[in-house]
């Protein structure tokens, strides 16, 4: 099914070259003479954009854009406008709508402005699917994508949430393990039970068992109280173990006993105390690896991996970022009362460049970082961090300059360097080859080796993007 745009012009002419040339385009197109006109096609219809001329008998652009910020704010509108003044142009784009064109119409521009303002939609509406799916309650940014590994992720856990076994959960430090069992828990009858999370590598071993498995007053030289451990305090709920490979061999035998039998002894205690808890655990290890090096005894694995989920690291799902920085900007547009409206194109190249050895923490960090910086309503490549903590981003002393730190591997300097051109010619292939003294084939071919070419790189043929707005 293609997606629906409504062109709204009072100038027959007008009406009918632009619904020809975006029929020609792949799209379907409906007409209306004014904004009454339209309101009430959208009342019947609902449009994926709109294409408005701003002046209008009776019911004008302005007037129109306001009535669809209202009942479909997140369609994007373009306006059409024959009076080039700034003025205008301002207002249009402080009222809501996504970008403006001048009468005649660039249909390079047009076609440009048409694919990001519907891939900026699709965003939107995925993001806010997922948030649904998630129930949203434990922030924004969590567990998104469209990815095939992601889809992959967010199957498993719909079968797995609805059960009470238990599950293992791998990946990579920064994958989002604790996300996982977080959602699991929230998607699951325990929903309004306890969710407590224990990092085994935290803390002591001695520490560690009294933490999960409580201890009587006595029991050690420090137990002046009797303590319940976290397995009781999970009661009904959920418990979430990560780096289990990190307890001792003695201490996963206490664990799996409590998995096999639901009862536990408090450190130094002496009845059997009766415990009903679902437990996600977690290790960045290759359980297989684990198994081998003795870190993790094999019952236990057996009696874990009931269900298992593998967490990507964010290099193998780039496509992601997009949708997952959204996530971050509006989280962090709360949290420091900011209006950054989104990250600009050339922006999301870059963060879609790196190859994020701290996964989603890492792109969280430098986001957060970028907005509190930001003093634009677009984050640009101005407000990335230059610090040592993403060691693989350029440095960005100018549009023209960069650094890259020693001991970056040549072909992320290559790659680096060819995005940072691309960023500095508005994604221009055409001058950003020149610039680069190469054919403009091998730049092609470079792009789609990194698997950048295409919307969702954010890079386009020819020079019709527009610069970044800051």
């Amino acid at each position: 099914m293609q997606p629906l745009v409504l062109v709204v012009d009072d100038e027959e002419d007008g009406r009918t070259a632009l619904q020809t040339i975006l029929t020609e385009w792949g799209y379907d197109v409906e007409v209306a003479a004014d904004g009454q006109e339209a309101l009430k096609k959208v009342s019947n219809s609902r449009p994926a954009l709109v294409i408005t001329d701003l002046v209008m008998p009776d019911v004008d652009g302005m007037s129109l854009l306001g009535a669809l910020q209202r009942e479909l704010p997140r369609v994007p509108v373009i306006i059409l406008t024959g009076f080039a003044t700034v003025d205008s142009a301002v207002t249009a784009m402080r009222e809501g709508a996504y970008d403006y064109l001048t009468k005649p119409v660039e249909i390079e521009r047009l076609r440009v402005l048409l694919e990001k303002a519907l891939d900026k939609a699709k965003v939107l509406q995925e993001l806010t699917i997922l948030r649904r799916r998630v129930k949203d309650v434990w922030g924004l940014g969590r567990l998104i994508g469209h990815s095939k590994p992601m889809q992959e992720v967010q199957r498993l856990i719909e079968l797995a949430a609805g059960t009470a076994a238990p599950v293992l959960v791998n990946g990579e430090t920064g994958t989002g393990k604790e996300l996982v069992a977080r959602t699991l828990h929230e998607l699951s009858p325990r929903s309004k039970g306890p969710f407590l999370a224990v990092n085994c590598a935290a803390m002591p071993e001695t520490l560690l068992e009294s933490e999960i498995f409580g201890h009587e007053r006595g029991a050690f030289t420090d137990a002046r109280e009797r303590r319940e451990g976290c397995f009781e305090l999970a009661h009904g709920g959920t418990l979430f173990l990560d780096e289990v490979a990190e307890m001792r061999p003695s201490t996963q035998v206490k664990f799996l006993r409590v998995l096999q039998e639901g009862t536990l002894r408090r450190l130094g205690g002496k009845g059997e105390i009766k415990v009903d808890v679902r437990v996600v655990a977690a290790t960045n290890q290759d359980p297989t690896a684990a198994l081998r090096a003795g870190t993790l005894r094999e019952d236990l694995y057996y009696r874990l991996n009931v269900f298992s989920i593998a967490m990507p690291p964010l290099r193998q799902r780039l496509d992601d970022i997009p949708l997952i920085v959204a996530g971050f900007i509006e989280e962090f547009n709360a949290k420091y009362d900011k209006h950054v409206k989104a990250a600009g194109d050339a922006t999301l190249e870059i963060l879609m460049s790196h190859s994020w050895p701290g996964n989603v923490r890492e792109l969280r960090n430098v986001v957060e970082r970028a907005l509190i910086m930001c003093e634009a309503d677009i984050l640009t490549l101005a407000s990335l961090p230059s610090d040592s903590k993403a060691p693989t981003l350029p440095r960005y002393e100018d549009r023209d300059t960069m650094t890259v730190p020693l001991g970056v591997p040549l072909r992320e300097v290559e790659k680096e360097f060819v995005l940072r051109t691309l960023a500095a010619e508005n994604n221009n292939k055409t001058r950003a080859a020149e610039r680069l003294q190469i054919a403009a084939k091998t730049l092609h071919n470079m792009l789609h080796r990194w698997n950048l070419m295409g919307s969702k790189a954010g890079l386009s043929n020819g020079g019709a993007r527009a610069p970044e707005r800051s």
